[in-house]
């Protein structure tokens, strides 16, 4: 293993406003995804802001996955984080991307627990 985890951070802009704003889509995209991917989901915790936006996380054996919408402005913040070297955390992010219909989407992967932090651009989006 190069690294304990590996962290994927992603930035979606022009995405689906509505999709956005619907908490039970944006649950169950988060479960898809990281079933996807592979991992365990062990619990599934989501919030429904007033007047607008979702945040949530599904906690997996291997870590986490998590997003802060901003529906009024298209945008959303995305998280997936796993320990060791058997889930691809791309896998996970790049399906988030096209269920929420990001138009425009920045993604970097920081690799975790090994030292000093070196961002890199993730090649899977």
């Amino acid at each position: 293993m190069d690294t304990m985890g590996r962290h994927v951070i992603s930035e979606l802009w022009n995405c689906n406003e509505d999709k956005l704003n619907d908490m039970n889509y944006i649950e169950q995209v988060f479960v898809d995804a990281a079933l996807r991917a592979g991992a365990e989901v062990r619990e599934v915790a989501f919030h429904k802001f007033a007047p607008h936006g979702v945040s949530g996380v599904v906690i997996i054996s291997e870590s986490h996955l998590t997003i802060h919408s901003f529906p009024e402005h298209g945008y959303a913040s995305i998280d997936v984080y796993t320990c060791g070297d058997r889930i691809d955390p791309n896998v996970a992010a790049h399906y988030i991307v096209e269920a929420l219909e990001a138009g425009r989407n920045e993604t970097v992967e920081v690799p975790r627990g090994m030292g000093p932090v070196e961002v890199q651009q993730s090649k899977a989006l």
